[in-house]
């Protein structure tokens, strides 16, 4: 009989032999978070769609091509997020959480959805590792920001990525440089795309964003941002620079860095794959975004972020064939024969369990001779036999199924016992690792 169906274009089932991978990664992530300040907040997967139609802004290809939006049984239009800033400062200013001593650290690993391209490393429903920072306006928020994602990676034992750093400026200074980039753009309006002559008037930023490669090839050649900085955005961006050196954190300056969405100011970021395989592939990115929070309705208040695409991470982590921990093995098999046996065999797996030892027995019904060939496919370090026997004389024999020795144990005070040879056995094996 076929398939019923197939999992949506652009989307991927995460199998149980690579959700530790995203375990991991996720751990790793929300602990180097929150060594850094940082506490985890969980958001709605949807939100009101004006809420991004004003808040990533309107002419972005996010919001223009790639928004996941419908109409719920109310008639209101309600989009599935697709990225984590505007749902996150949403529910921090809806909350009050603005009121509190700033500044406000959040962090999150979720799931984001944008009708995109499918190719490696992007996918329409991706998960998205952010943190923002809430009510920050030195040269030092930024910096730390991005010293965040720096010791995340190092975390990973992720390398062969660079740090490209761009200042967009201020709203003042920018007016300046949307003119004249506008005023390039139109010179050259007969070569633009129709999208791009679109954003001509509205935003001619987000031409700089174009895929397409004649507008690309236009914006390689159009007025550089930071040309046109003012004085406070110049300074602010030289501190984000002089702290990130002394943490001797290493970044490029690169001017066409401008980010996909309208709510950035001054300092943006992107954290780039220089893999051969992977070369500008961008792992995420991040910046200031200071009028955010005035747009979505409270008081003024400089802020900033980034987002990493964990599948990218994880893209660039298996092309470095990083260390990635494998989960933790079945510590024992209980393998039983007959209706007591299978009782018996329930209490001490649940024993075990409950001293923390990840425990398995056979709840099948199977042959002895294929109980022991699962265990074996199940990568268990120990099986334990119970039959008839074992239950008379309250013993058993617990095999080791690397060395292949054995050694008889008493099933009274079994967990204890097994727990301490388990324990023992990973200390050994954490001292021989670190020797």
């Amino acid at each position: 009989m076929p398939l019923i169906t197939k999992a949506v274009r652009g989307t991927r089932d995460v199998l149980p032999g690579e959700s530790h991978e995203y375990q991991y990664i996720e751990r790793v992530a929300l602990e180097t978070a929150q060594n850094f300040g940082y506490k985890e907040v969980r958001v709605p997967v949807f939100e009101h769609t004006e809420l991004f139609e004003r808040g990533v802004g309107d002419t972005t290809d996010v919001v223009q091509k790639e928004m996941y939006t419908f109409f719920d049984k109310g008639g209101r239009s309600i989009t599935l997020r697709p990225e984590g800033t505007a749902g996150v400062a949403r529910a921090c200013l809806e909350h009050g959480l603005l009121g509190d001593a700033l500044p406000q650290k959040v962090c999150y690993a979720f799931t984001c959805y944008r009708y995109d391209k499918p190719q490696a490393g992007r996918y329409r429903e991706y998960t998205t590792f952010g943190v923002e920072c809430f009510g920050a306006a030195p040269p030092a928020a930024d910096a730390e920001v991005i010293a965040l994602a720096a010791e995340y990676f190092s975390a990973l034992s992720l390398t062969n990525y660079r740090i490209e750093l761009n200042s967009i400026g201020c709203p003042e200074c920018r007016k300046v440089y949307l003119d004249n980039l506008r005023a390039y753009f139109s010179a050259h309006t007969g070569e633009l795309c129709e999208t791009c002559l679109g954003r001509l008037d509205k935003n001619p930023m987000r031409i700089l964003d174009c895929k397409s490669p004649v507008c690309a090839a236009l914006a390689a050649k159009s007025p550089v941002v930071t040309d046109f900085l003012c004085g406070d955005c110049k300074a602010h961006f030289e501190g984000v620079q002089a702290l990130l050196k002394a943490m001797e954190i290493p970044f490029a300056l690169n001017p066409r860095v401008v980010r996909g969405l309208d709510y950035y100011t001054r300092t943006v970021f992107e954290l780039v794959s220089e893999l051969p395989k992977l070369e500008g592939l961008a792992l995420g990115g991040g910046g200031r975004y200071d009028g955010l929070i005035e747009e979505l309705g409270g008081p003024h208040t400089p802020s900033l972020g980034f987002g990493l695409g964990l599948e990218r991470v994880l893209l660039q982590l298996h092309e470095l064939e990083a260390p990635i921990p494998e989960p933790e093995p079945c510590a024992l098999y209980i393998a039983n024969r007959g209706d007591e046996a299978l009782t018996r065999a329930a209490q001490l797996a649940n024993e075990l369990r409950a001293e923390g030892l990840p425990a398995q027995m056979d709840i099948t019904g199977r042959s002895l001779k294929a109980q022991m060939k699962y265990a074996d496919k199940l990568g268990a370090r120990f099986t334990l036999v119970l039959g008839e026997e074992e239950l008379q004389t309250r013993c058993a024999r617990l095999k080791d199924m690397v060395t292949g020795m054995e050694e008889p144990l008493g099933l009274d005070g079994f967990a204890d016992t097994f727990a301490q040879i388990w324990f023992r056995l990973a200390e050994e094996k954490m001292l021989a690792e670190v020797s």
